[in-house]
């Protein structure tokens, strides 16, 4: 999980002087970070209680080291908002499920951050 924040600061910071200048492949892979953030948020929230917002302060970093265009800014958090309402329906406790569902996200969230910060 550690890798994964890293792989997502360092995606947001890599690009962070030409944030609006993203290809729609790099847009797009930034879109489904952002969907994965959003369960991420949902899954640690079943775990660690409402009052965590681990992955929404990430979300958050990661919007303001983009700064992208408002019609980009209001797909990512559309994005995030979504994945999190999805994960929530679908695990409303903390178990093996739940988090193994976490951990599934994570690797993924992994290839993803990989992907937006480049070679």
């Amino acid at each position: 999980m550690r890798r994964l924040v890293g792989l997502i600061l360092a995606a947001g910071m890599a690009t962070a002087a030409w944030g609006q200048d993203r290809t729609p492949a790099q847009r797009q892979t930034l879109n489904e970070l952002a969907h994965v953030l959003g369960q991420s948020h949902a899954l640690r929230q079943a775990c660690e209680g409402a009052s965590d917002q681990y992955w929404r302060v990430r979300m958050s970093q990661l919007l303001q080291a983009e700064a992208p265009d408002q019609t980009f800014d209001r797909a990512l958090r559309e994005a995030f908002n979504t994945g999190y309402a999805a994960a929530q329906a679908q695990f409303q406790a903390c178990d093996a499920k739940s988090r193994g569902e976490a951990a599934q996200i994570a690797r993924r969230g992994a290839a993803l951050a990989e992907s937006a910060a480049g070679p």
